[in-house]
């Protein structure tokens, strides 16, 4: 059995440079602390100077494929027996249907690199249909979406992709609205912290889900999620919902109860 290192204390040890934010640590330790001493291939992105390959060869053990991406050709050079390198653009679709041909399937990306809006979503765009399944896709710095520097705030950011999955992922419910460019077949749940979000991979959770019930009693007690109006109403109308016109008249006005409310709600939203 590996030793269990913490991460914080192989960053300060590691002979080679490598920059992190302060509170990443404990999140890596929620994310990654089920991967370790496991034969998983993880891949970051962002090279630098190799420190943070040798802290994740560390970190999960002898049985871990390590591999670096970064478009300098110069961090080849940091390759060795414990982490692989490959060199080119994480925004380069082609690059990544090389890499994968070459590696196959991972079970752990890390997006160090860029930060750029096209960076960001086409590397999760092209890496998550070659990630297992219980696998996760990490990207770091998401705060860039906001930053001038990155050509935002835009309607297009990394950010603002992430914010549309969870549509998405919802939206896989059975009946529900669907995106012309669609990843809820894969992506399964949703992770945000400052500065991260991280994508987690279960294509058997993301079957559509069906609804259950149970052999137990069973009263003749109405829906409760209605307003007292329409449950008072259905209990003395009952009659009327063999027609289906009362049925759709009763949809509508319940639509239109539920905005109503809704717009009581808009403090919360400044």
């Amino acid at each position: 059995m590996t030793k269990n290192y913490e991460l914080l204390d192989l960053f300060h040890t590691s002979k080679n440079r490598s920059i992190k934010w302060k509170k990443y640590f404990s999140v890596y330790e929620q994310l990654f602390e089920k991967y370790r001493n496991k034969k998983i291939t993880f891949v970051e992105i962002g090279v630098l100077d190799g420190g943070s390959l040798e802290i994740w060869k560390k970190y999960f053990g002898k049985d871990s494929r390590i591999i670096g991406i970064d478009n300098n050709s110069n961090c080849k050079k940091f390759e060795n027996e414990n982490f692989e390198i490959f060199i080119g653009s994480q925004s380069d679709k082609n690059f990544w249907k090389d890499f994968f041909n070459k590696v196959g399937n991972v079970d752990i990306i890390l997006d160090d690199g860029g930060h750029s809006n096209d960076q960001q979503i086409i590397t999760l765009t092209e890496c998550v249909n070659n990630i297992n399944d219980d696998g996760i896709h990490v990207v770091e710095d998401v705060h860039s979406s906001y930053m001038k520097y990155y050509g935002n705030p835009s309607k297009y950011s990394f950010i603002n992709f992430a914010k549309k999955i969870i549509d998405d992922v919802n939206y896989n419910f059975p009946n529900m609205k669907k995106f012309n460019f669609s990843l809820n077949k894969i992506i399964y749940s949703i992770y945000f912290f400052e500065s991260i979000v991280a994508f987690n991979i279960n294509r058997k959770m993301c079957e559509e889900n069906i609804s259950l019930e149970n052999n137990g009693f069973k009263s003749n007690n109405q829906d409760t999620s209605l307003n007292e109006f329409f449950f008072n109403f259905r209990n003395n109308f009952q009659f009327l919902y063999k027609f289906k016109l009362i049925k759709k008249i009763e949809r509508l006005l319940i639509r239109f109860s539920f905005k109503k409310k809704s717009f009581s709600l808009k403090k919360f939203f400044k």
